[in-house]
């Protein structure tokens, strides 16, 4: 008899290019074997070079997406990925109040790399005061991480502070990613009771870096799904990352560098 596979849900966007939102979030859950769901909140017509549109999904039907997903599977982890606007924020929030709830990772969405808003500015509000504590680890960037605090994060040792004051302040661990720091490696500090987990990768040179968040936020929910403790989760996480990096390929100037989807088996 076939094994049962730990269940995921991403609560995201759709990204019609494939390269980041729930598209990305599925071929993620996909490789490391477990059954992925997925909520949409908005629609984006996008690709690695530009966002054209974002088509918000109305608020109710996310919130039914959702509660259906919750109420007829055994959801193990999810995860939120782009969340618009302070109403979808809030209403997401109040799904995940109950004591039974999956693990939840927020990967807090406000631009996407090519510096377009994905994040309405009254939204940030009700991620602080209604969303971030119910997560069981957040997993912002520098300019993300900057937004939530009001302050540069301009070298390694200001990114450590900026952790552990994300981690106190909204009560939960933080995968705080330093890639937007310049040097040779990309360094991301994890915060997690009370400890602080280092991990330096060398730069992997590539044209562009879209759903390279979504990506990793997906396999950290998968980790989490699967069992693993979250220093683990991440660890497995980051080395996933980086191979789908290093497959990753040019297909014309339109769609620059996707992270690649590596077959599902692929050991590390």
């Amino acid at each position: 008899m076939n094994r049962v596979p730990p269940v995921t849900l991403s609560i995201a966007g759709s990204d019609c290019s494939c390269g980041a939102g729930l598209q990305a979030d599925l071929k993620t859950f996909q490789h490391f074997r477990t059954h992925g769901l997925t909520a949409v909140t908005c629609v984006v017509s996008e690709t690695a070079n530009i966002v054209r549109a974002v088509h918000p999904v109305p608020v109710e039907t996310v919130v039914d997406q959702v509660s259906l997903m919750l109420d007829a599977f055994p959801v193990a982890a999810a995860k939120t990925g782009m969340l618009f606007s302070a109403a979808h924020v809030a209403a997401i929030a109040s799904l995940f109040t109950h004591d039974a709830r999956p693990l939840l990772v927020v990967d807090p969405v406000m631009i996407a790399s090519t510096g377009d808003p994905l994040l309405e500015p009254d939204a940030i509000r009700a991620y602080t005061d209604q969303l971030l504590p119910l997560a069981h680890v957040i997993t912002p960037n520098l300019p993300e991480a900057e937004t939530l605090l009001g302050a540069k994060i301009a070298d390694l040792v200001s990114l450590e502070a900026a952790a552990r004051d994300l981690s106190d302040r909204f009560g939960t661990a933080v995968l705080l990613k330093g890639g937007h720091l310049e040097g040779a490696s990309c360094v991301d500090l994890l915060v997690a009771d009370g400890k602080v987990h280092r991990y330096e990768d060398p730069r992997i040179p590539v044209a562009g870096s879209h759903g390279t968040g979504c990506t990793l936020s997906a396999a950290i929910t998968a980790g989490l799904a699967l069992g693993h403790p979250l220093p683990e989760a991440v660890r497995l996480a980051k080395a996933y990352l980086g191979e789908t990096l290093r497959h990753s390929y040019t297909l014309n100037k339109v769609l620059a560098a996707p992270v690649h989807a590596l077959n599902q088996g692929t050991t590390f």
